[in-house]
C-alpha cells in the first residue's frame, strides 16, 4: 500500500499543488495544503474505516475541504496581481509574438475569471486548468453532475460576457 501510495503521490502531487495554488495565490501555502492533503489521505487509508472508491476525487476532495477552511479563516480570493507579487508571470521570457499574444489573452481571461462568481470560478478552474472531468468535479466539490455542468456553463456565459464588455 506505501508504494502505489507512493506512486499516487508522483503522479498527482503537482496536479493538488496547482490546485491549491490557483486559489490561493500563495505558494508556501498551498504546498502545506498539498501536504496536508496527502496526509490526511493516506491516515483515511490508514485506518481503513472509509472506502475510497475514487482515489484522485478523494485528493481533490480532500484539498477542496481545506483551501474552503483556509478562505474561512482568511477570506481571500484568486487574485492575478498576487499571482504575480509572489513572481508567477504568465508572459515568460522568450515568447515568441504568437505566444505572447496568447499570453496576454490567457492573463486576460484570468483577470476575467476574477470577477466572476467564486462557485463558478471554481468549476471552471477545476474543468479547464486542473483538467478534471464533470463527474470528478462532482465528487470533489459534492454537488452532482449536472450542476457542475450548469455552473460551467454560466461561468464560461458570464466569462464571454465580462470580455464583451471589456471590447
Amino acid at each position: 500500500m506505501q508504494k502505489e501510495f507512493g506512486q499516487v503521490y508522483e503522479s498527482l502531487s503537482d496536479a493538488i499543488f496547482r490546485h491549491c495554488y490557483f486559489r490561493l495565490s500563495d505558494r508556501e501555502r498551498a504546498l502545506d495544503l498539498m501536504q496536508e492533503t496527502f496526509v490526511r489521505v493516506w491516515d483515511a487509508l490508514a485506518d481503513g474505516q472509509r472506502e475510497i472508491k475514487n482515489l484522485k476525487s478523494f485528493l481533490y476532495k480532500t484539498a477542496h475541504n481545506l483551501i474552503i477552511d483556509e478562505y474561512r479563516t482568511r477570506k481571500n480570493t484568486l487574485s492575478i496581481d498576487k499571482l504575480k507579487e509572489s513572481g508567477w508571470d504568465i508572459k515568460g521570457e522568450d515568447k515568441t509574438e504568437a505566444n505572447a499574444e496568447m499570453s496576454i489573452g490567457v492573463e486576460k481571461i484570468l483577470k476575467t475569471l476574477d470577477q466572476i462568481d467564486g462557485k463558478y470560478r471554481d468549476t471552471i478552474i477545476m474543468r479547464y486548468i486542473d483538467g478534471l472531468s464533470l463527474k470528478e468535479i462532482a465528487e470533489t466539490t459534492g454537488e452532482t453532475v449536472n450542476n457542475v455542468a450548469v455552473r460551467i456553463n454560466r461561468g464560461l456565459k458570464q466569462t464571454k460576457e465580462l470580455l464583451e464588455d471589456e471590447k
